[in-house]
């Protein structure tokens, strides 16, 4: 499977090796051109870049699973541009030997510039500035390849490639790989254990300290380790009390005098695996422990992978509210494995979406139409969705979304607020409960819904956007029965919210298209919106002390 930017030989290459080995040769844009009738440059022309990028899934759909047979059966040339679709990697990596052909701009330019053939994306345009830009968007999904600089003419090319494939493939897939500016991000299936053991090569550590919870390295934990035992790294295992339990100030205390009795040093790398929970007091552990030490995130559940484990926040509960004690701590890698879905129960299935819904209202039309459509079967437990790639796509969709915004707001000074969406008034429900009786999943589901309802009273968004979310969590079992809370508790733990500044607490409100950050919400809006949050009976209201100005306690 070769992949790389307009003018990087992979036809050229593709061809030889194909010849050499007997082996079927196809080149992606020449199979469109022959199902459609057109050639590429017309698509792009009667139907632009979303027409063309339709055939090309459909294209990519048709060449079926990899063959399972050892012997090499098919070379694949892709179109500069196939692998940005989330689900063209899921099918073309997967089972494949995908290889990189990478060259700079300006090489590039030179080739473009002598082919015969258009390039849609490149044409009319200044070469060198679109294919750096081309570059810089697509490296993340190219580098999960084996790279090999296109620079060397295709006879050395050929010979690294066959030293290469007798390997064949690896039953883990990476599927986006990237140096940010807050850490390494790595979203794959089965990548979990190699991804680990490179990045701690990486941290030049000198052994592995793992942190889960009992449940995790049951399902996780315990074959990372055989596999890094294997790999001949010596392990050392913290265990930490499952879900909310882990972030109590006395747990991380007790996780730091492990780590001293071990001899941590602060050259030393954690690794955390588990879910959001586990993530975050692991996290704060390490932002505390001799004043912070690197560490790994590889969460294993939805809630973690999309969220919590992602962005440097860490944080503990306190009885006054959710993680209102906290530091922020950018992880050395986040390594997420989509294969860990497929063994969470159902409800914290279920509850995950609430946080995917969320992330699509804050913007992305796709990720909405996706759990429209896929939500419900993974919220039941069955295969297809993971199987399907959907998973891997909302996790894919959801984790870059947050990783731009944490670029552009590590601490959480303006557009990172944004992701706060709903949480205003579940965090007071998941602390009006005690932390235990709901999941944090599902009071986002219900803070989405008073933050919908407090929207609509505002006129910042439609009753027909309202209505299709609120549909949408119907459908996933998501906020619909009353939550066993007060709205009395509820509203004493708002007024302890850590979105509070100057006395006015900001809320992150929905609007046809995005979101909207307010700290002037009227009282009657903030009674609407507990009053859908809380599924109380229609015309039913909280009640509250009048007298208190709503922006300082509720509002």
């Amino acid at each position: 499977m070769l992949v790389g930017l307009p003018g990087s030989g992979k036809s050229a290459v593709g061809r030889r090796l194909a010849g050499r080995h007997h082996a079927q040769f196809i080149d992606l844009d020449d199979l469109i051109e022959h199902r459609v009738g057109r050639p590429v440059p017309e698509i792009f022309a009667k139907e632009g870049e979303a027409g063309f990028r339709r055939y090309e899934r459909e294209a990519v759909l048709s060449l079926g699973p990899a063959d399972p047979d050892p012997e090499l059966r098919r070379v694949i040339a892709s179109g500069g541009g196939t692998i940005i679709d989330p689900r063209n990697r899921w099918l073309l990596y997967r089972g494949r030997f995908p290889v990189w052909l990478d060259s700079s701009a300006e090489i590039l330019a030179s080739r473009l510039i002598k082919s015969s053939n258009v390039r849609p994306l490149v044409a009319g345009r200044d070469t060198v500035p679109t294919l750096k830009k081309l570059a810089a968007d697509r490296t993340r999904f190219y580098a999960p390849a084996f790279p090999i600089s296109g620079t060397a003419n295709v006879e050395a090319i050929l010979r690294v490639l066959e030293e290469r494939i007798g390997d064949g493939p690896s039953p883990a897939v990476t599927l986006l790989r990237a140096d940010t500016a807050i850490g390494h991000v790595e979203i794959g299936y089965g990548n979990a254990a190699p991804a680990i053991a490179a990045a701690l090569n990486r941290a030049q550590a000198r052994r592995a300290i793992l942190i889960a919870e009992p449940r995790t390295w049951e399902v996780a934990g315990a074959a990372i380790a055989d596999a890094l035992a294997a790999g001949g790294w010596p392990v050392e295992r913290i265990l930490l009390p499952r879900g909310e339990r882990a972030k109590r100030m006395r747990v991380v205390e007790g996780a730091c005098r492990q780590l001293a009795r071990l001899h941590v040093d602060r050259k030393e790398t954690l690794v955390a695996i588990g879910g959001g929970a586990l993530t975050d007091a692991a996290g704060f552990v390490a932002a505390t422990y001799l004043r912070g030490v690197p560490i790994i995130q590889v969460p294993t559940t939805l809630v973690g992978q999309i969220d919590a484990a992602l962005g440097g926040k860490t944080a503990v509960d306190i009885p006054e509210g959710k993680n209102l004690v906290g530091a922020f701590h950018q992880p050395a890698a986040f390594i997420a494995d989509v294969s860990f879905n497929a063994t969470l129960p159902v409800r914290q299935r279920r509850a995950a979406l609430g946080e995917v819904v969320k992330m699509a209202v804050l913007g992305d039309e796709r990720l909405l139409e996706l759990v429209e459509e896929q939500g419900a079967a993974y919220a039941l437990g069955g295969p297809e969705a993971i199987e399907s790639g959907a998973v891997a796509e909302i996790v894919e969709r959801c984790a870059w979304a947050k990783v731009e915004v944490v670029t552009a707001d590590a601490r959480e000074a303006n557009v990172r607020m944004t992701l706060n969406l709903g949480h205003t008034i579940g965090h007071g429900i998941e602390a009006a409960a005690g932390y235990k009786a709901i999941l944090h999943g599902e009071a986002v589901a219900y803070g989405l819904r008073g933050a919908f309802a407090t929207s609509l009273a505002m006129g910042l968004t439609t009753a027909a956007r309202a209505e299709r979310v609120e549909r949408l969590l119907d459908e996933l079992g998501l906020g619909v029965e009353p939550p066993v809370v007060t709205p009395e508790a509820v509203i004493e733990h708002m007024a302890s919210d850590k979105k509070h500044a100057l006395g006015k607490l900001n809320w992150v409100l929905p609007t046809e298209s995005g979101v909207a950050i307010r700290s002037d919400v009227p009282a009657a809006a903030v009674q609407a919106g507990l009053a859908a949050a809380l599924r109380l009976a229609s015309g039913g209201r909280p009640k509250f002390d009048q007298a208190t100005p709503s922006e300082a306690v509720i509002s």
